[in-house]
């Protein structure tokens, strides 16, 4: 139903990178995956977006790049649970924005992942939140984001 629903919203899930660092996409813990901070990188891996909301970012390409985001949090979930459909309900999304000084629209921008979670899993993605305005984030990307998710009872 939800793999369904992302092929009829048109969306297609980027290739999972390999970890440049010592740590992993995902962990299935208790029914939890928790996803590790996603960068916003597109199809071909490459990171569009670079630079701090406010300063050399505008907000609509904050906004595109928390999608990146969402749907490469996606990808990384699916690695784990082997398919959107085992997904229970979003539980949390912990947004990061790279902010100039005096940038305060974090949530306007973490809001288009949680749009597009939304879009994905329907009630089941509403979710707790935060967005969270920083000074940098790694590679000069303008946006970070970490999930975690509640898988269905498999037994």
């Amino acid at each position: 139903m939800h793999e369904a629903r992302l092929a009829e919203l048109g969306l297609t899930l980027p290739p999972l990178p390999k970890p440049a660092f010592d740590y992993v996409p995902a962990v299935l813990e208790r029914g939890l995956v928790w996803v590790s901070g996603q960068l916003p990188r597109d199809a071909e891996g490459a990171l569009p977006v670079l630079g701090r909301l406010g300063a050399e970012v505008e907000l609509e390409d904050g906004r595109r790049a928390a999608e990146l985001c969402a749907l490469q949090g996606l990808a990384a979930l699916r690695s784990v649970a082997g398919s959107l459909d085992a997904v229970a309900r979003v539980v949390k999304v912990t947004g990061f924005v790279a902010s100039a000084t005096g940038f305060c629209d974090q949530p306007k921008v973490i809001d288009a992942a949680s749009n597009l979670l939304g879009k994905v899993f329907g009630e089941a993605g509403r979710h707790a939140r935060s967005a969270v305005g920083v000074a940098m984030l790694p590679r000069n990307v303008p946006v970070e984001i970490e999930f975690v998710f509640a898988l269905r009872d498999q037994g």
